[in-house]
């Protein structure tokens, strides 16, 4: 099983998701965001960063990358296609996901550790968690603070306190419902704003991230050839 992780100009996550992964077993693939296909990869990941530097607004850019084409080709074969901060307002940008993401309550930037809810096992990102399991995830983001624009909207992930109780408090950057990761209706495309690729090993602080990214792992082994 190959795992393509997506690399924008301005993406620098790219290697932290790629050693997460290939510590869980798994082989991983750089993808230039130029290319058109993604013939022998089984699923993709576009990972955090600033993705054409932001500079039109999140996501907006990327979201036109050839590359785009061949991964909306994959959500539709119902191959997993994850997005990680950047990537998740790019794939909200590109329609893979329902609502966008704009700047944090306080227009400030966000970087430590916060506490995330599983609500639902029905994802690629939550298939091997507990609902109501409660893990402890990094963020790191200015604009994520997720609006759902009234869409209907499957809720995989909310921030909470690390008791799980949901509280204004516990919201780091005042997403709507305290949204921390969606997915799609069919749940094989899921984006989040904490990157769990920052929590895999015991000197990171968390190996909470490992739950979710072997959640992905084994949604690739799920998909038929």
């Amino acid at each position: 099983m190959s795992i393509g992780i997506i690399t924008f100009p301005g993406t620098n996550c790219e290697r932290d998701v790629a050693y997460a992964f290939e510590a869980l077993g798994a082989d991983t693939e750089q993808v230039w965001h130029r290319e058109t296909s993604l013939d022998g990869i089984d699923g993709v990941v576009l990972p955090g960063g600033f993705a054409h530097g932001d500079y039109l607004r999140t996501g907006a850019i990327a979201r036109f990358s050839p590359v785009m084409a061949a991964v909306e080709k994959l959500a539709a074969e119902g191959r997993p296609v994850l997005g990680i901060c950047n990537g998740f307002q790019v794939l909200c940008e590109a329609g893979l996901l329902p609502g966008g993401l704009i700047a944090n309550r306080d227009l400030r930037f966000i970087c430590r550790p916060v506490h995330v809810r599983v609500q639902s096992p029905d994802s690629i990102l939550t298939r091997a968690a507990r609902p109501g399991q409660v893990l402890t995830i990094p963020l790191n983001s200015y604009e994520g603070n997720y609006i759902t624009g009234g869409d209907a909207v499957r809720v995989m992930l909310r921030y909470t306190d690390a008791a799980g109780t949901l509280s204004d408090a516990a919201n780091p950057n005042g997403s709507e419902g305290a949204i921390a990761a969606v997915a799609n209706t069919a749940g094989n495309v899921a984006g989040l704003m904490p990157h769990p690729e920052r929590a895999i090993e015991d000197f990171m602080g968390s190996t909470d991230g490992r739950i979710l990214l072997e959640s992905f792992v084994a949604s690739l082994e799920a998909v038929p050839a």
